[in-house]
């Protein structure tokens, strides 16, 4: 044997060794670079992020959540509790009695829907609302549909305005959204360059939020569920197939969006309802008791800490993160609809916090008290408060999703695989209603065209794959105060701009009422 061919044989183990390695190295180099990233952002978005989510004085509440439930408030008590008066005209326009084909616009007012519902429903609905009861108890779910019930005219207002201030173009193709109410509106109410300075501090952390919590997020829980189910692997895989999935849809604009959550939205919604509707019928005996559990303990606190205060502030701190209602990100959507009349949409609009929040998050929180996996004690009838976690004892000492599947499991034993397909369909499709409010924030920014429109959609599918491959902890953190942030610019606009919107309020239900506004169908 030659003396190369002895150093190469001798060598071999060695590099057998080596190659076999290589994936711990790699997945060490992995984690090393995750932690530099995290290190890097969060030192130079601590702040930021503190100040968003931080406690007003002298409370435990978030002052961002206060902003968000004080505006619903007032648009509530504003627009004479609109959400209850035009409850049963909404359900008319979304069926398409009033649509007239010859509008402008690109989508219709269920496309509309489905499409800024599939940017809200998601995670928050399984997830958040199992931290919010197991922290707040049973009776966070009162306040969560309350505070639901008051978003409603939230979105009446910002989807109105979406709509009335919107670019129509000759193409038939539009864009709408905040930054065009908040730059065109204001303008109006002579106000133009503090609008300006609004719409163009909206878009910023618009795109920010869309890459983050809009996209990387979402993808990153995707692969963990993934993982979760058939077994650990690379979550750059996850996110090169779901890049491609959500190009494949985006790259059609707004029209091939709509297409697709204008199915997966109701089938996503009946699939996780009428699942929750089986454990609530299985458990019919307890029905009662649950709702007797979720009343009291919104005036009692039924022994949790924090007692009355603790399930205020976790439902309404729930309702503001699944709904977005003030956020704004909604009236993007929406304003691309088809219709000569903006108010039709603000009606339609408001149908979106009633079905995120008060049917589909109320599900949730239901299944959850209504199966037991609350830990409950014997002797007293209260809830068991773990100091240490900071919540109620619960089944398996889980929280978060896996609180909601163990509820779900305890009565169907393969729930999982359901909630597996479920949270899947919520990511995907919060994904690509997230591109199109990005998208529409990056041309109020750089300016309409093919190549902007392409340059940050090939970007967001690259935050797809970074999302899915890498744990980036503070990354996510800033990306979900700049959704946050986006309500702080929005809602200062929408008090200047209310009075505009009851002008158009007043003015088409006269002209519904004396049969000028024809019904087509």
């Amino acid at each position: 044997m030659k003396p190369t061919q002895i150093a190469l044989r001798a060598g071999l183990p060695a590099l057998g060794a080596a190659l076999a390695a290589l994936p711990a190295q790699a997945q060490e180099t992995a984690h090393s670079i995750d932690e530099k990233i995290n290190e890097v952002v969060g030192a130079a978005t601590g702040p930021f992020v503190n100040f968003i989510f931080a406690p007003f004085p002298g409370t435990s509440f978030p002052w961002i959540v206060l902003w968000l439930v004080i505006a619903a408030t007032i648009f509530t008590l504003y627009f004479a509790f609109v959400q209850f008066r035009a409850f049963p005209h909404s359900i008319a326009l979304v069926s398409g009695k009033y649509s007239d084909p010859d509008d402008a616009g690109e989508v219709s007012h269920f496309q509309a829907l489905a499409t800024a519902l599939s940017g809200t429903v998601g995670l928050g609905n399984i997830a958040g609302v199992a931290v919010a009861v197991s922290i707040g108890g049973p009776g966070a779910t009162f306040w969560m549909i309350l505070a639901g019930l008051m978003g409603m005219a939230s979105k009446f207002t910002e989807c109105t305005l979406g709509v009335k201030y919107r670019n129509e173009y000759a193409d038939g193709t539009v864009s709408g959204g905040p930054m065009y109410y908040l730059s065109k509106g204001m303008a109006e109410r002579g106000f133009a360059g503090f609008g300006k300075v609004l719409a163009i501090c909206f878009s910023i952390v618009c795109v920010l939020g869309s890459l983050g919590g809009g996209n990387m997020f979402q993808a990153n829980q995707a692969h963990a569920q993934l993982a979760n189910i058939i077994g650990d692997y690379p979550g750059w895989i996850t996110g090169v197939i779901f890049a491609a999935i959500v190009f494949a849809v985006i790259i059609g604009g707004l029209k091939s969006i709509a297409q697709v959550t204008e199915k997966i939205v109701p089938f996503m919604g009946v699939l996780y309802v009428g699942t929750a509707l089986i454990i609530i019928a299985i458990n019919y005996d307890r029905i009662g008791w649950a709702l007797g559990q979720i009343f009291d303990g919104a005036f009692t606190g039924l022994g949790v800490a924090g007692g009355l205060v603790g399930a205020l502030i976790q439902g309404f701190k729930r309702a503001a993160f699944s709904n977005e209602a003030g956020v704004g990100s909604a009236a993007i959507a929406h304003s691309a609809v088809r219709t000569k009349e903006p108010i039709t949409e603000g009606f339609v609009s408001l149908l979106e916090p009633f079905i995120d929040t008060v049917v589909i998050c109320t599900m949730t929180a239901l299944v959850i008290v209504i199966t037991g996996v609350l830990q409950v004690d014997a002797e007293t009838g209260q809830y068991i408060w773990n100091a240490e976690l900071g919540r109620v004892e619960t089944l398996g000492d889980v929280s978060g999703v896996a609180l909601t599947s163990a509820a779900f499991e305890s009565a169907i034993s393969w729930f999982p695989y359901v909630l597996a397909l479920a949270v899947i369909l919520f990511a995907f499709s919060t994904m690509i209603s997230w591109s199109y409010y990005g998208l529409k924030a990056w041309t109020y920014m750089f300016g309409e065209g093919k190549f902007q429109e392409l340059s940050f959609k090939i970007l967001f599918c690259i935050f797809v794959v970074i999302g899915a491959a890498m744990n980036l902890g503070p990354v996510i953190d800033f990306s979900d105060a700049a959704i946050f942030a986006m309500a702080l610019f929005n809602i200062i606009g929408l008090y200047f701009l209310m009075p505009i919107v009851k002008a158009e309020m007043i003015s088409y239900q006269s002209r519904l009422k004396s049969g000028e506004i024809k019904r087509y169908a």
